[in-house]
Order: C-alpha cells, then structure tokens, then sequence
C-alpha cells in the first residue's frame, strides 16, 4: 500500500473573516493569539523554489503552546534562556513562539555555514550561550554534532533536536506567559564574534518597534503580503519579517537564505508569482538579484511590489539605480524602494523614507567634506568629475516617540549637514546588553540616549548615514572613508561587491598605513599584477592616498550575520597572519566561487 503526502496550499495573502490590526498588543503572545483567528501564516519554499512547507498563523499557535509545555517539562523554570538555532522553518517559530507562552526567554542563534570552518562555528555558539547564560538549546537534527560540542563547552547539558523535543509529552502544564513588561528575546547582533553582546528586547520594545513599522515605516494595510529571504537570527529577519507580519496578521513566503545567495533571481520569481507587496534587502541583495537576472527580467512582474526597503548597511545609490533599470521590463517602480535606518540595538527599526516618493539622494563635494568635516552640496562644475563627488541615500524620518541627533566629538548637538556621531533615543531601545554592564554603560548615555557607533549628518530632519566612526582611516592628519576606496576599486574589472576591504595598519614609524585588501580569483600572475597596479591607482585617484595592494584568496574577507563586511575583524586576521597576500606558488588549487556568497558569510 502506498501512502501520498496532502497538497500543499499556499496560504492566502489576507483575511476575509478578520479584520486588520496593524500592532496594538501588549505582547508577542497576545499578538499569535490574533492572528490565529484567521487564515494567514507562513508559506516555506526550498532551495529550487518548491512550496516546501505552509504554516498558519492558527497552526503556529497551537504547536507553541505545545512546544511551550514539553519546554518547561524538561525543568525549565520561568525567565531562564533557551539558545534556539535561528533555521528558516517552522521549527524555530514553534520553539520562539512556544517560549513566549511558557515565559521563557529565546536567543535565536545562527545556523552553521561553515566561514572559517566548523572549529569557528562551534567557538562562536559556545560563547554566545555563555553570553546568554542558556539553561537549554535547541537545535536541527544535522547540527547536533556541532551544537553538541558547543554546549560541552560552557555547561549547557540540556540539548534537545526539534524532533527530540515534538517528541516529548506535552501534558499536564499550565503556561504563564509573558507579560507587557518582561523580556521578549535576546537578539545577537551581527557584530557579535568573540565577544558576543546579547541585545536585551522587552515586550514593551517589540511591540513599539513593530507599530512604527507597520503604520509609519510600510503603512500596512490588510491586503500586503511580504516575501523575505533574510536570516531569522538576525534583526531584520526576525523582526521585520516575522515578528511584525505577526502583529500584522500577513502572510510571508520565505526562502531560505542559502537558496537567495545560490539562485538570488529566485526572490524576484516567487514575489512575481505570488503578487508579493513588501520585501527588504540590504544593498547589495538588489545588486545579486540584478546581475543574475540577465536578459529574463520581463520574465517576471514586480508591478506589485510597493514597498522594496534597504536596509541593514550604508544604502547604494548606484545598485538602486542598476536594479530599477534592470528590472524596468519586469514593471518594478523605483518609487517603491525605501531606504531606512535600524540596528538590533533599537530592535530594529529607527527611521523609515516616505513611500510615496522616489528615494533622494544627496551629491556632496568630497574634497569639502573632508576640510571642514561637513556634508557641503557639489557644484555644477564639480559634479563633472565623479571622482570629486560622493553619493548618499537619505534615510529618513524616526518612526513616532524617536529622536535622532547627530553629535561631535564632544558630544555638542551638531547642525544640518554637520558630520558626526548618531545618537538615538526612543521606547525601542533595548534594555541593555544581556548580563553586561560595562558594554551597556559604554553606548547608553545620559538621559537615555544611546550612541550608536554610525557617522551621519542630518538633512532636512531626515538621516544620511557615512560610515561606522571604528572603520574611519586617519592617514596623514585627515579621515578617509574606507568605503570611498572599497567601492572605488570594486569597479575595476573583475572585482565585485564585497571583494575589497580598506583598512588602517600600524607602520614601521608609528603612522597608520593604508592597505587595501583585494579577494582576488585571477590565476596568472601577470594578470594579477594589472589588477594590483589598476586599483594602486583608482584609489590614489579616489582618496589622494598611497597604499598597499594586498591580494588574497576567494572567501577571506570577514562578514558579519547580516553580510556587513567587518573591517575590524579583517584588521585582526590580516594583521594576525590568517589573511595572507598570495605568492605564485601557493595560488594553485585555490577554489573560485561562481558568485561572490558574501550575503550569508557570516554564518557560512
């Protein structure tokens, strides 16, 4: 006798039976609780873009509290931490959810991609369970092995498979879950590497940030349906798109992060056929999806997509630009982007553009910048040369309750166009770094403002974002932007984005050096000497700097969770020996990716 598995359905984009609440609640509970009540959910597709797998809201509910149960069953009490490997699947919802219900406190944790291999991974898990001081982990049957070793680690002796933990009995439990003034979760930032901080959310913060993003960020109405490939263990992932289409009542088609960054033009199939409205990416997701698409963009409909966020890294105006021209015959309207600025520190979101108007962009005169540390309008005369100009997105305004300011080195609020440190303030900040006061007491200033560790200037009360102040290069007595030489050089042919990283080192006298490190794929050592002396000269050029060219294999480069490049861990492995320049002899053998993988290098 043969058995076949149900149809899979896709669940629908909204409810007909429910009306629309866009936030509102007290807590993340209370928010499943009414979403439950109608027909909207989560919808998985697999790597080739399958429908895998479809979750209701109403399902999700019920296999939470359940989950919640067999949780506290296993001697969990109240409060405790529960470290939950962050996969895009039901799995990790049901144990989010479930510890919402059972008052425990989940720490989403990033899923293995091996970037620096399995040692590194384990190494990062242990210490962020010991960050969060987890009593229990939970964790996909395939990685039991490495969760298992991270846990021996640091004492964590309560290790559980999500099949392991479904199959635990789940009766005889009352749940009481959280409440508006507890903790919701502990979110690792993308920074987050050997020394891990653990950004303490409350209900009260959550349930902030998700009314602002959902009434003034996307102006959500009952008909959205949001498509997403971002990391659930990271803020935008989670929050963003799922946490708010929660509190939203939305349905979202999810594909998994690995999938987007070996077939990116499936993002842009499944939103095309699914009449998806609302997506988010940081820059450079537009930029892979755009190159994959090749001549097929009219392929696909994208008239639907009213709401395209950046997000997560300094916003490009050039790869918005190249992605709406390349996808013009696919109907994608540029109006729809919506550059914004957040970080997990402030749960997610802090400011949002307008979505009614076309993203605005800032041409300002490099060489002025630099003088007088202000962001002065290029002339007419000076944009005819691209080399004396630089290019910022506006970011926008903070959602209701927030306030940015931008301050000096000696913490005077600055005016407009004044470059200087972001400082932000508002109901979704969190409540501080997890068990880690010193690292709490560092960015939470006075009158409960808190520092932010970005550059920016304000523009019309909206926020233009330069760089991260630890990244800034001070080289001869003036402050060079690392990101003026990076996007510089990934022009020179055949670099692509995320293949360059500037980057200040101690010289022989005392004096920071500039050195540039360039991933490079080309075999010959010919070829490989045109590639040193072409980007020797578009940075002398860009910057005004000698510095020193040093080429390093494919997959070098350091990237955060999130994809950030990270400067600072570049500085340390380059500096340390483990990023080492290429001599004839070793290049053999070297692997060559087919695409650039730096979209999930943080936990590859």
């Amino acid at each position: 006798m043969t058995f076949s598995l149900p149809e899979l359905r896709l669940l629908e984009a909204s409810n007909t039976d429910l009306a629309h609440r866009a936030g509102g609640f007290d807590t993340l509970a209370e928010g499943l609780d009414y979403a439950a009540r109608g027909r909207t959910g989560f919808n998985f597709y697999s790597g080739r873009g399958n429908l895998e797998d479809v979750l209701s809201y109403r399902d999700l509910r019920d296999a939470a509290i359940a989950t919640g149960r067999r949780l506290i069953k296993t001697g969990l009490k109240r409060g405790e931490r529960v470290a939950v490997v962050g996969e895009t699947s039901r799995e990790f919802l049901e144990v989010f959810f479930g510890c919402q219900y059972a008052g425990l406190v989940p720490c989403p944790m990033p899923y293995s991609m091996y970037i620096g291999g399995r040692d590194a991974y384990v190494e990062r898990i242990a210490g962020m369970m010991m960050s969060a001081r987890a009593s229990a982990v939970v964790a996909t049957d395939e990685m039991r092995g490495q969760i298992s070793d991270a846990a021996a680690m640091v004492g964590v002796s309560n290790l559980l498979t999500h099949s392991e933990l479904a199959g635990a009995p789940d009766g005889g439990v009352d749940l009481v879950p959280f409440g508006r003034d507890d903790i919701a979760y502990i979110q690792y930032s993308s920074g987050s590497t050997s020394n891990p901080k653990g950004v303490l959310i409350s209900q009260r913060a959550i349930m902030t940030n998700a009314n602002g993003i959902l009434r003034e960020g996307t102006k959500t109405t009952h008909d959205d349906r949001a498509m997403s490939w971002l990391p659930l263990y990271h803020d935008m992932g989670l929050v963003g798109f799922c946490l708010s289409p929660v509190l939203g009542q939305h349905t979202v088609d999810y594909l998994p992060t690995t999938a987007f960054a070996r077939r990116p033009a499936l993002w842009l199939k499944i939103m095309s056929e699914n009449r998806c409205t609302t997506t988010f990416s940081p820059s450079f997701g537009y930029d892979l999806a755009a190159r994959r698409v090749n001549g097929s963009a009219g392929d696909y409909d994208l008239s639907c997509v009213r709401v395209a966020g950046i997000g997560g890294d300094m916003v490009r105006p050039d790869v918005l630009q190249y992605f709406a021209e390349k996808m013009a015959p696919a109907k994608f309207d540029p109006k729809a982007f919506m550059p914004s600025y957040g970080m997990a520190e402030a749960t997610l979101a802090v400011t949002f553009t307008d979505r009614d108007d076309t993203f605005r962009v800032d041409c300002v005169d490099r060489a002025q910048c630099k003088l007088t540390r202000k962001a002065v309008p290029a002339t007419e005369e000076v944009k005819r040369n691209p080399d004396r100009v630089r290019y910022f997105v506006t970011c926008g305004r903070p959602i209701p309750g927030h306030e940015v300011e931008v301050r000096n080195d000696a913490g005077e609020t600055l005016g407009e166009r004044d470059i200087g440190h972001i400082m932000i303030k508002g109901p979704s900040l969190m409540t501080g770094y997890f068990e880690n006061d010193e690292a709490t007491e560092a960015v939470m200033l006075e009158d409960d403002w808190l520092a932010t560790g970005d550059m920016g200037y304000l523009l019309d009360g909206e926020i233009v974002i330069t760089g991260r102040s630890k990244d800034l290069i001070l080289h001869n007595g003036r402050n060079i932007w690392p990101q003026d030489i990076e996007w510089a050089a990934e022009r020179v042919e055949p670099l692509r984005g995320g293949d360059v990283a500037a980057i200040a080192v101690e010289g022989d006298g005392g004096d920071d050096d500039v050195v540039v490190l360039v991933q490079c794929r080309l075999h010959d050592e010919e070829e490989r000497e045109v590639l040193r002396r072409e980007v020797a000269a578009v940075v002398h050029q860009t910057a005004g700097v000698e510095c020193h060219i040093a080429l390093v294999p494919p997959k070098s480069l350091p990237f955060t969770s999130s994809g950030k490049l990270s400067r600072a861990g570049a500085k340390v492995r380059y500096v340390s020996g483990d990023i080492q320049e290429f001599v004839p002899e070793t290049f053999a053998g070297i692997g060559v990716d087919a695409e650039p993988m730096h979209a999930v290098q943080g936990a590859k």
